[in-house]
């Protein structure tokens, strides 16, 4: 029963934070999504629609009711619809990203 209850948690966490291998990179096409940029700064945003992003610079704590996700260069993460989240760019922040 615990398995289960774990895999419904994970199957509604509202921001997935991984690590892609370079041919992961490289089958998906990240490096030619749209690159976007973002100085030290804190801002609400909501999601629409699903967000993959991968990170190639920077530092952003993302603040959700679910608790906040430190986010960092060389992290792919995947922002669900209907997240509603506070963006804290530590540093500067690059990323090539795309929504589905």
């Amino acid at each position: 029963m615990e398995n289960f209850q774990n895999l419904i948690y994970k199957n509604m966490d509202k921001v997935i934070v991984k690590r892609l291998t370079d041919s992961e990179i490289e089958s998906r096409k990240i490096k030619s999504w749209q690159i976007w940029t973002k100085e030290v700064s804190q801002f609400d945003w909501y999601y629409d629609s699903d967000e993959e992003c991968l990170i190639l610079e920077g530092e952003v704590i993302v603040e959700t009711s679910e608790g906040n996700y430190t986010v960092k260069a060389g992290d792919f993460v995947t922002f669900k619809q209907g997240l509603k989240c506070v963006w804290n760019v530590k540093t500067p922040i690059r990323k090539h990203y795309n929504f589905l």
